[in-house]
């Protein structure tokens, strides 16, 4: 039971804080959380027969932690991610402080009532940070920090500043995104970020045995934490000033972590026997324990810091605001419940009699669990105080963003969509000035190879603190790190979970602070799928942003096969909260772009992922209208999903479906079919996704427009359908449903290899003569 330095002794008081008030809450949070539990499951109808669960025990061990933290140190301004199976301390919590009604206290777990993790969207009461994803809570603050820092400059300190806690429970501490953003090098300088960890030494299925707190502080100080530790609680430390107190207190910090969690099993008579050990300060430690009673013994075994209000806010008064810092504050899994210390205690629930004698131990009533504190008491004046001090006034009206819908500017040449970005980002601020001040754009340190280096060059790189830009008057550098707080580019290192997590915060200061940005995090679209978990979370939580996939498919054939994105069209058709876009032409890029950031920081608003490829294309080839209204004609199709690129002169003998950079192909193939008599018309998917949704309005009450469709698929142009992308083939395969055609959908389905360009297409069958060959397959 390894430890990291230690704070001096807790003192006995805490200014302003009366500790024995303090307990009191603290028992009435723990009967709280631990009856909101035991309601879902024992009380409440299941008719169903399934486990509604909850987590008694991960909720007993934070009691103390989150009692301290709430009603004796934080303030309006600071914010707290809360672990996902303390949900119910933090129901409980709010519902002390006024903010939950008991009404919903029955709910956990319940349709509409209380979510089985906080949730910013989907909680009846505050919750500061989404969690349930492990990892990604735990991190969220580190992001939230920045995306605060960010909007505040924006903002003109509108914002403010505050601390951001997260409470992390110890095995959560193996996640990679843990240690991803602990070590990112712009972490080591926000001082506002804390993180309290519940060391209980326990995962869901058994006690870590080698889980280490001298490890994780080398760690942690390496990354330039501040570190703190909250191991031992008065009685223990009393006891450790005794006679033979030096010979306890290295016992119980040599002993192993399972070694330990059985001693909290045992009897006072087996703890006597057991507790001394067999080295060679036994009988120093049997003689120190000889001079207390049974109950001072039992009770000391389990006296751990994480569980001492005094000595958590003496670490809180601890805290350096100069840099993070981490709190190892040692608890007990289960503390004061009857299954407290059990090795699968992770996920079991009290019984009738248990709860029954816990409502005893507290001054409870089983029978009435939500009886309030007497009004006369000082716990509840206590309460009444804490939620006088951390009533928030809320932000200033929510400011607005207008964003063009067209830059009127169509590229000539021959260019590719990637390069679009970065122009259609310099147009933004010529176009409209006030709307791309709220653009930020991130990548994980692939800003140049990804086309952002103008955009970069012109709106400089984001710090806390300006820096001095050493290559200034070097004329062989041409990209430009001038980095200070006023930059609209973050660059992160390579981590992907890292970019969205800060996405999502970024995405969300317009519901947590009214001040919306705009955020682009760009990244390759092979790395897609490795981000799309913390960035789906992200949106679950309410972060709205713009993903761009560069390159991406088998367009990057150079780079081989392990390169080459095949799934992630489908990705972006399935995620919810998403709109999905793979514009052909530059054009298209500027369009999609200015509509998804549009979507951004509205109650109803989405995030937009962007799929965009190296691979040329003659700009030419989109034909876009020079009148004024057919050219809005043609914007309009585009963001709904599709348009018309080509229309043969009579009913067509096929209908060629393509997306992204197969348009050429598509168009070749065209050409060729009608060299042989077979008239093809072309179709251009911009977005399968707003596509797929107008195919199921017509069915399904789903509120979604379904004109696209009539425009693109008319009825009387019905023909057999060649669907073709670089991408899965089964991305498209739906629209052969609009007009219950034959059809034939060609695509990527196996791992490429390192080629050119011509080559990747022949090898997976999306070139020019696949695409003839499939349509004269299935006009029959």
């Amino acid at each position: 039971m390894t430890t990291a330095p230690p704070l001096p002794t807790p003192s006995e008081s805490h200014t302003g804080v009366d500790l024995d008030t303090l307990r009191s809450v603290e028992d009435r949070v723990l009967w709280l959380a631990t009856a909101i539990v035991d309601h879902a499951n024992r009380v409440r109808p299941n008719p169903g027969g399934l486990k509604v669960g909850g987590h008694q025990a991960s909720s007993a061990s934070i009691v103390s932690i989150m009692t301290a933290l709430w009603f004796a140190e934080l303030g309006p301004e600071d914010r707290v991610s809360v672990k996902p199976h303390a949900s119910p301390v933090l129901h409980a919590i709010n519902h002390l402080l006024g903010e939950l009604d008991a009404s919903y206290l029955t709910t956990l777990r319940d349709k509409g009532g209380l979510q089985s993790y906080p949730s910013r969207s989907k909680d009846p009461d505050p919750v500061d940070y989404s969690t349930g994803s492990v990892g990604i809570g735990a991190t969220a603050p580190i992001w939230g920090a920045i995306a605060r820092r960010y909007a505040d400059g924006v903002s003109g300190g509108r914002v403010g500043t505050g601390r951001q806690f997260s409470l992390v429970g110890d095995a959560e501490l193996d996640e990679g995104a843990v240690w991803e953003a602990v070590l990112d090098p712009m972490v080591r300088e926000l001082g506002e970020v804390c993180w309290v960890v519940d060391f209980n030494r326990q995962s869901l299925d058994r006690v870590v045995p080698d889980i280490s707190a001298t490890r994780l502080t080398g760690l942690f100080t390496a990354a330039g934490w501040q570190v703190i530790s909250v191991k031992y609680g008065r009685v223990l430390s009393e006891l450790f000033s005794r006679p033979g107190g030096d010979a306890l207190r290295r016992r119980i910090d040599e002993m192993t972590n399972p070694e330990y969690q059985r001693l909290l099993r045992c009897t006072p008579a087996q703890l006597r026997e057991r507790l001394p050990g067999d080295g060679p300060d036994r009988d120093a430690i049997a003689a120190l324990l000889g001079e207390v009673d049974d109950d001072a013994v039992h009770a000391a075994i389990r006296n751990l810091g994480g569980h001492d209000l005094g000595a958590l806010l003496d670490a809180y008064a601890h805290i350096d605001d100069t840099r993070p810092t981490v709190v190892f504050a040692y608890t007990v899994k289960g503390y004061g419940l009857a299954t407290q210390g059990h090795p699968q205690n992770h996920s079991s629930l009290l019984n009738e009699a248990q709860m029954r004698a816990l409502a005893t131990d507290l001054g409870t009533d089983l029978d009435d669990p939500w009886a309030p504190l007497p009004a006369d008491s000082p716990a509840a004046a206590l309460c009444a105080a804490a939620a006088r001090r951390l009533r928030r006034n809320g932000h200033p009206d929510r400011q607005t963003t207008d964003v063009p819908v067209d830059a009127g500017r169509a590229p000539t040449g021959t260019g590719n969509t990637q390069q679009a970005l970065g122009r259609a980002l310099l147009d933004l601020t010529r176009s409209a000035p006030d709307a791309a001040r709220r653009v930020v754009t991130v990548s994980p340190d692939v800003a140049s190879s990804t086309n952002l280096g103008g955009w970069l060059n012109k709106v400089g790189s984001w710090s806390a603190h300006e820096r001095t830009n050493w290559f200034a008057d070097d004329a062989e550098t041409i990209l430009h790190w001038r980095e200070r707080p006023s930059g609209q580019h973050i660059e992160l290192g390579i981590a992907e979970t890292n970019l969205v997590g800060l996405l999502g915060e970024l995405g969300a200061t317009w519901s947590r602070w009214g001040e919306p940005l705009l955020p682009i995090g760009v990244l390759y679209d092979p790395f897609v799928a490795r981000a799309l978990e913390p960035w789906a979370f992200g949106m679950y939580a309410g972060g709205q942003s713009i993903l761009v996939g560069t390159p991406s498919g088998v367009s990057l054939s150079p780079e081989g096969g392990a390169h080459q994105s095949i799934t992630t069209p489908s990705i972006g058709l399935e995620q919810p909260g998403c709109v999905t876009f793979e514009p052909a032409f530059g054009i298209e890029v500027t369009w999609c772009l200015l509509d998804g950031l549009g979507r951004l920081g509205r109650p109803d608003g989405s995030s937009t992922y962007l799929r965009l490829s190296t691979a040329p294309v003659d700009q030419s080839l989109a034909a876009v209208p020079t009148d004024t209204a057919a050219r809005e004609r043609r914007r309009r199709q585009v963001v709904a999903g599709a348009y018309g690129l080509r229309r043969s002169a009579g009913r067509p003998a096929v209908t060629l479906a393509t997306m992204g950079p197969l348009v050429p192909e598509t168009l070749a193939a065209a050409d060729r079919l009608a060299d042989q008599g077979v008239d093809a018309d072309v179709v251009v998917v911009t977005s399968p996704d707003l596509l797929f949704r107008a195919l199921r309005a017509r069915s399904a009450p789903t509120g979604d427009p379904t004109w696209i469709l009539d425009a693109v698929f008319p009825t009387d142009r019905a023909a057999p359908l060649v669907t073709v992308l670089d991408g899965h083939p089964h991305t498209l395969a739906f629209l052969a449903g609009v007009h219950r055609a034959r059809a034939t959908h060609l695509g990527v389905t196996g791992f490429g290899q390192s080629s050119d360009l011509p080559a990747a297409y022949a090898l997976h069958g999306i070139d020019a003569d696949a695409i003839v060959s499939a349509s004269l397959d299935v006009i029959g």
